[in-house]
């Protein structure tokens, strides 16, 4: 559950002045461009939850809706329960507010929270290879997504080597083993950051080279 700010409004029928208790240090989540991330709420029984999401974070939340143009981030099942989903399309800070209502106990809660979203991690994947014979070389293609310039670390299950300042995608990794091998890369970084979520392996099917034998000319 994300930690959040507490903005405690009382209704209006309980006779209590307005409550506002923000910290001055605000709970931070990071997460990146194109990630989609759970807002959660413990529920309790009889509170309905609505959430509204915010680019400017200068406004009085318990006044203001929601400001955050879709293009920017949106919810993508709805902003309506105790936990909903947002996929975060561009970069910068934004705020989040859920609202509970009780009916019942004419309470009408805030929490606000502060998601902050950087660019998206470099990814990096080898397209299978086609077999090659004994003795001969292999091409292996790497798809790369982010701002080069790139280091790729591979490892053949045995080795772990990287390539450094990698300028272009695909790239071309020139290997040449003497058996059946997987490859696989173990981390990627670009300017953004560093990826270290493994890759899937891809198999290079090394076949031998038939057995040599005598020619025989048969006459008739």
């Amino acid at each position: 559950m994300r930690q959040l700010l507490y903005i405690a409004r009382l209704a209006w029928v309980m006779i209590l002045p307005l409550l506002l208790a923000l910290t001055s240090v605000r709970a931070q989540t990071v997460v990146y461009r194109g990630d989609t991330t759970s807002l959660t709420v413990h529920q309790i029984p009889g509170d309905t939850y609505s959430w509204e999401l915010y680019s400017d974070g200068t406004v009085d939340f318990a006044k203001t809706p929601g400001n955050c143009p879709a293009s920017s981030a949106q919810f993508t099942n709805g902003n309506i329960g105790s936990k909903v989903n947002v996929r975060w399309l561009k970069t910068g800070t934004y705020f989040f507010k859920v609202t509970a209502v009780n009916s019942i106990n004419c309470t009408n809660n805030l929490k606000i929270g502060i998601t902050i979203v950087k660019e998206a991690l470099p990814t990096a994947a080898i397209t299978p290879p086609d077999p090659i014979c004994l003795g001969e070389t292999a091409k292996l293609s790497v798809i790369l997504t982010g701002t080069g310039p790139w280091d790729v670390t591979f490892t053949d299950g045995i080795k772990i080597w990287t390539v450094s300042n990698v300028s272009i995608s695909p790239y071309t990794l020139i290997v040449k083993p003497s058996v059946t091998t997987s490859f696989r890369i173990t981390q990627v970084k670009d300017q953004t950051g560093i990826n270290s979520t493994p890759s899937s392996p891809v198999t290079l099917q090394v076949k031998p080279k038939p057995a040599s034998s005598r020619i025989y000319l048969y006459q008739p």
